[in-house]
């Protein structure tokens, strides 16, 4: 009996003492896993349409003769110009001489800091709307710049200072946020807006001056989720499509954004996804989400061209701390009609 219970002692030691040590041993001296290298994330990035140029809330990429432009988020509105979607140039700024309302409407913002521009071709000339706000706060307003030309070479071309389209104070309910122009099929001009609060709204203004039609015209309510915002209003084929980004940007590698989508026979709504979900429920099928290197897209454009579709939005880039870069990517449609983002190896 004693040579048997010596045994099963040794037993138990082997077991909860030396079995760990060795494991451990191995685990310490085994390699760890391969990270994907430099290279490999770099070509992934190129391949999700990463233009190489640092960019938040870039607006729908629009033409101007024989050059591309979109607008984004900073200091007087800067713009940045191409001429093959690839190679991007920074141009003037539309808001070079920040419009005298700002202040007023928005005390809390620095009075030259304008975010999400948003750009249409209007009755021959451009019409710029960019939001005024401060973090965090729905006292908000958009704003509309107008220009014969985005050509800056061009003796017509200036930015002139056409007031405020919408505003939101603290005592409403909805943010005055990331605008969205559409002209829909009886030329009727339309703004898409909001940030978090009650969703995404919708409003009709004066294709003349961009201001709503009347200060008490209706106004839809198209989208909501806890954390919604960046509208993006579209028209193809028999539908409108009310894209929006959901989750939380701005934080770098740590975004959560993501782009989300529905549509509608009418402009007004309601705008259901794949599912038949309506979006102000909280519906809404995922167009782009994270996808490796590439972090939290959102902030959508969609720019038809040659009989080609490009989506275009921002991104955070994972090979560089999270830095806000623009993409690009060729955009298809099913055979019943939902929007599909490619990669670049399919623009070839």
């Amino acid at each position: 009996m004693p040579v048997k219970q010596d045994s099963r002692l040794i037993a138990v030691v082997i077991l909860l003492v030396i079995v760990p040590a060795v494991l451990t041993a191995i685990a310490q001296t085994a390699p760890p896993a391969a990270a994907p290298a430099a290279a490999d994330l770099q070509k992934k990035l190129q391949s999700l349409g990463n233009r190489g140029v640092g960019v938040h809330d870039p607006s729908p990429i629009v033409k101007c003769k024989d050059q591309y432009w979109t607008f984004i988020t900073g200091q007087n509105t800067p713009s940045f110009h191409s001429s093959d979607l690839i190679t991007w140039t920074p141009g003037p700024r539309a808001n070079a001489t920040p419009p005298p309302w700002v202040r007023q409407a928005v005390p809390l913002n620095r009075g030259t800091d304008f975010w999400a521009p948003d750009v249409i071709k209007v009755a021959g000339r451009y019409m710029l709307f960019f939001a005024v706000s401060s973090f965090g706060k729905n006292t908000s307003a958009i704003g509309i710049a107008s220009n014969p030309t985005l050509d800056p070479s061009d003796a017509s071309f200036h930015w002139k200072d056409e007031g405020i389209a919408v505003q939101s104070k603290e005592s409403d309910d909805f943010n005055a946020l990331d605008p969205s122009s559409l002209l829909d099929t009886d030329g009727k001009l339309w703004l898409a807006f909001g940030s978090f609060w009650s969703g995404i709204k919708l409003i009709q203004l004066d294709p003349a001056t961009g201001h709503r039609i009347t200060p008490d015209s209706p106004m839809y309510s198209l989208a909501h989720w806890d954390s919604i915002e960046a509208p993006y209003l579209y028209h193809h084929n028999q539908y409108y499509y009310l894209f929006a980004s959901m989750g939380l940007c701005c934080r770098g590698v740590n975004s959560t954004y993501h782009t989300v989508v529905g549509r509608a026979t009418q402009i007004t709504g309601p705008y259901l996804d794949k599912a038949g979900r309506d979006m102000l429920l909280g519906g809404g099928s995922i167009v782009v989400d994270t996808d490796g290197p590439l972090i939290g897209p959102g902030q959508t454009g969609i720019l038809e061209d040659a009989g080609k579709f490009w989506f275009s939005c921002h991104f955070y880039d994972g090979t560089a701390r999270g830095a806000s870069k623009l993409s690009i990517r060729p955009l298809t449609w099913s055979a019943d009609g939902w929007p599909v983002v490619g990669t670049m190896d399919d623009a070839k």
